[in-house]
C-alpha cells in the first residue's frame, strides 16, 4: 500500500505511516504543495498510490474522467494532529484493502466510512 498524502494534512504523518511500514509521501516533500488537483491525481497515478486528502474536488475528477484509478481516501474530519490521521489511516487501510487495491473513493467521516467503487458513474 503506498499513499501520497495531499496538502493541508500534516506533513509529520508521512514519516509516522513510513514508520508504521506503509510507503507514504506528501505532496510537501516532492515539491507538489501547489500543484493542481489533476497533476496530484497523475502522480498517484503513475506511482501506484492512493491520494488521502480533505478536498472533495479529487472525487469530482475521478467521476469527470471516469477513472478506475488512483483510490483516493478524502478525510471529513477537521485538525487531525499526524498520529490521529495515522491511526485513522491505519484503520481505514486495513478495513477497505480490497476496495482501495481494486480502485475506490473513499470518504472518511466521524462515525463511518463510506466507499463507492471506481469508475463513479451512474446508471442513471
Amino acid at each position: 500500500m503506498k499513499l501520497l498524502l495531499d496538502q493541508g494534512l500534516p506533513l509529520s504523518a508521512a514519516a509516522l505511516l513510513r514508520d508504521a511500514d506503509i510507503d507514504t509521501i506528501h505532496v510537501g516533500e516532492i515539491g507538489m504543495s501547489e500543484a493542481e488537483d489533476a497533476d496530484i491525481i497523475q502522480r498517484a497515478k503513475d506511482e501506484e498510490r492512493i491520494v488521502v486528502t480533505l478536498d472533495a474536488d479529487f472525487h469530482a475528477l475521478l467521476a469527470l474522467d471516469v477513472a478506475t484509478t488512483p483510490s483516493v481516501i478524502r478525510i471529513r474530519i477537521e485538525r487531525l494532529r499526524a498520529q490521529a490521521l495515522t491511526d485513522l489511516l491505519l484503520t481505514v487501510i486495513a478495513e477497505c484493502r480490497e476496495d482501495l487495491e481494486q480502485g475506490s473513493a473513499i470518504t472518511v467521516e466521524p462515525s463511518r466510512i463510506r466507499i463507492r467503487r471506481l469508475p463513479l458513474v451512474s446508471d442513471v
